[in-house]
């Protein structure tokens, strides 16, 4: 590279020769077929890279707990903190399931959406430009992860699954501004888009109309329109609502209920309550029957 860009009289073809390579690279992307198996073979040797990232951590935690016992308490503690985030994927759909039922909804038909099956992933990266929100999960094709399937933590949703490898996955979230979300006001069932905004504690609702039954604190969870999320999950909370005169819609921003810039584990939702390919979660990492 050094050399490629020496100052000298052959600097202009050099330039030349740099964009027309560059040009060829992202034609091949956008029009070859190869483009997704390229990036899969990169992700899955890029996976060891992401591990060496969190070694320091791990290692700090290690030296940490060499004066426990370390036999019992991390077997222990992993357990707890697995079924913890099930148990709390759980009560947050009990919540929208009793406004359901306020509704007079068929309480039977809900019941059965409770039984999505879900598995724990950890987070080992984030990408690294700022104006693209996702993140590195340790979790892939092997363990019977596909694009699309819904990503949340114990306080709401925070995304989708976007691209998979063997054993590692990427997950774009809502917060994205390139992402968007079917809502309804957990209170009266009104129907919305919500859109992010490229910020992680900041989403907007669209075209609202400015009459619409929605206050500051409602609670937005999954409509399930669109079949990509399943119905029922918290997603945010209504923080803001601007009237302007002479508008016909309302300016409403709400406030993520997950923690999309600082949760380590996440769980994945297999809707249908099956998961296609891969082993069966052990009672540890994923919901039991």
């Amino acid at each position: 590279m050094n050399t490629l860009f020496t100052q000298g009289p052959l600097i202009g073809p050099r330039l030349v020769l740099v964009v027309l390579l560059s040009g060829v690279l992202v034609g091949s992307d956008l029009y070859l077929p190869y483009g997704d198996r390229v990036r899969s073979w990169l992700m899955t040797g890029l996976t060891p890279v992401y591990w060496l990232g969190h070694a320091p951590d791990r290692f700090l935690d290690w030296m940490g707990e060499l004066t426990t016992s370390r036999s019992e308490l991390l077997q222990e503690n992993e357990a707890l903190e697995s079924r913890l985030l099930v148990l709390e994927r759980r009560a947050q759909r009990y919540t929208a399931l009793a406004a359901e039922n306020a509704r007079l909804r068929e309480l039977l038909n809900a019941s059965e959406q409770l039984d999505d099956r879900v598995l724990v992933a950890d987070v080992i990266g984030v990408t690294p430009d700022p104006l693209t929100h996702e993140i590195i999960l340790n979790k892939g094709e092997s363990d019977g992860l596909s694009k699309g399937q819904a990503v949340l933590d114990a306080q709401g949703l925070m995304g989708q699954i976007v691209h998979t490898s063997a054993h590692a996955s990427r997950a774009i979230l809502i917060s994205d501004n390139s992402h968007a979300v079917p809502v309804e006001v957990n209170r009266n069932g009104l129907r919305a888009i919500m859109f992010g905004t490229g910020e992680h504690d900041r989403m907007e609702l669209a075209h609202v109309p400015d009459t619409a039954d929605i206050e500051v604190g409602d609670l937005l969870v999954s409509s399930g329109l669109g079949g990509r999320f399943p119905q029922g999950y918290p997603v945010a909370r209504i923080n803001s609502i601007k009237h302007d005169p002479g508008e016909p819609f309302a300016r409403v921003e709400a406030r993520p209920m997950a923690r999309l810039n600082s949760s380590s584990q996440v769980l994945v939702v297999f809707s249908g309550g099956s998961i296609s390919g891969g082993d069966t979660p052990s009672p540890a990492t994923g919901e039991e029957d």
